[in-house]
């Protein structure tokens, strides 16, 4: 055989090699479990689909309905706010953007064996908002169960609660066992309203958790809701003995899940962007500081300026720390003298330290006060040696790096009596 040959016919095993590889193995769709008729009578509907069959329940809301102490349609204006303050950041919806609020329910908290039992998808239609939640009707239906979910389409911006940690992996996860037959799960833009939440809420609320947001910042308070715990027993037990009566207590949980994410969304955005506080001083010197980590830092010093403003003095240590970092960082050297000087007074740990060291270095080389930055130095040092947040080694070294400077500063003021 010639060279050539040889040529062809190793062409010819590598092309049927690689058709081979791109044939999706054929899809054996499920039995329906015997206790679907049941659910149905309980309020789902069954959805068949070539992968199988899934439960469904949909729910729609006119755009006035309220939930807590928000209107639904206020997302809309939530969405116009942040079209108007040309401002990027994390939560920015604009006009157009399709959104969807999302949230699962599953039978454990992690691992190969944990499903997705509940998926549900609230959006808005050009009438109303409408939720679709889909209940798995059994582990072997779960193909059908993903694909009706329609996540796998593109183009829609994903709202959670917690969801980047736990939701979207968890769904990720359970794509993966059905690659060969399922259209690609896309990956989204995603908002994760609970680690906003807790940057929002930093030092003011001790949990975040979504029923304590609810209660404390929405003005919504559940009525014989169960805990969310007990979601994957009632599941386990709706497919053991067909009865799905206590499934719909889970379902209407979840509802207000969701609904919950979205006026949390309208409420979260009226803190970043309206110009009237109505949180406390906490809460706005947290968004502050945020606006300055996103590089917005007009917006930023506004916010600690108001704060220092309308807040009494020992709720705003914070604000005119942070807001004296920034002033220093724009050579306003009196100005961020004194809002060190008001900071101190209020704060503690860390940034007390800091605010001594920043002070001492403010009046030792721009102002050139080198008593008043010996007064500091000696003020950092004897905080140092009573701290509590070093352990010996960092003590030692703090004092090591501080000496130098009362050293320096003693041999500069002695020149100057």
């Amino acid at each position: 055989m010639s060279y050539e040959n040889k040529i062809l016919q190793l062409k010819k095993m590598v092309g049927k090699k690689k058709a081979a590889e791109s044939e999706k193995p054929s899809y054996q769709k499920p039995e329906k479990p015997a206790y679907i008729d049941e659910w149905k009578k309980a309020g789902l509907s069954i959805v068949e689909n070539d992968f199988g069959v899934v439960l469904k329940r949909q729910v729609q809301y006119p755009f006035d309905y309220k939930h807590g102490r928000y209107e639904l349609k206020e997302f809309f204006q939530a969405v116009e706010k942040w079209e108007q303050s040309k401002i990027e950041h994390p939560y920015s919806i604009y006009p157009g953007e399709k959104v969807l609020f999302f949230d699962t329910e599953t039978t454990g908290l992690k691992g190969a064996g944990t499903h997705i039992f509940l998926l549900g998808l609230l959006e808005v239609d050009e009438e109303a908002f409408v939720l679709n939640q889909y209940v798995l009707a059994d582990p072997a239906n779960e193909a059908a169960f993903l694909f009706e979910s329609k996540l796998w389409q593109r183009g829609k911006t994903i709202v959670t609660y917690n969801g980047k940690s736990f939701d979207w992996p968890q769904l990720e996860m359970r794509w993966i066992f059905h690659k060969n037959y399922l259209p690609t799960l896309q990956s989204p833009r995603q908002i994760d309203l609970f680690h906003s939440s807790k940057r929002i809420w930093k030092n003011h609320l001790e949990k975040v958790k979504l029923i304590k947001v609810e209660e404390e910042k929405l003005g919504f308070k559940r009525e014989n809701d169960i805990p969310g715990f007990l979601a994957p027993i009632i599941y386990a037990d709706a497919v053991r003995s067909g009865n799905a009566e206590g499934l719909i207590k889970v379902l209407q949980h979840n509802e207000w899940d969701i609904l919950s994410l979205l006026v949390l969304y309208i409420h979260s955005t009226n803190l970043l962007l309206d110009d009237v506080l109505r949180d406390g001083a906490t809460t706005y010197t947290n968004i502050g500081k945020w606006y300055n980590d996103l590089k917005e830092p007009e917006q930023s010093r506004q916010l600690f300026l108001k704060v220092t403003e309308q807040f009494a003095e020992h709720e705003t240590g914070l604000a005119y720390y942070y807001l004296a970092l920034q002033q220093k960082r724009h050579k306003q050297f009196k100005e961020s003298i004194e809002s060190f000087q008001k900071a101190i007074h209020t704060i503690d740990g860390r940034k007390k330290l800091d605010s001594y060291e920043q002070l001492a270095k403010l009046y030792e080389h721009q102002m050139k006060n080198y008593p008043e930055a010996l007064q500091y130095t000696l003020k950092g040092i004897k905080m140092i040696q009573e701290a509590d947040f070093f352990s010996d080694h960092q003590k030692k070294k703090q004092l090591e790096n501080w000496d130098k400077r009362l050293q320096r500063l003693e041999i500069k003021n002695g020149k100057y009596l």
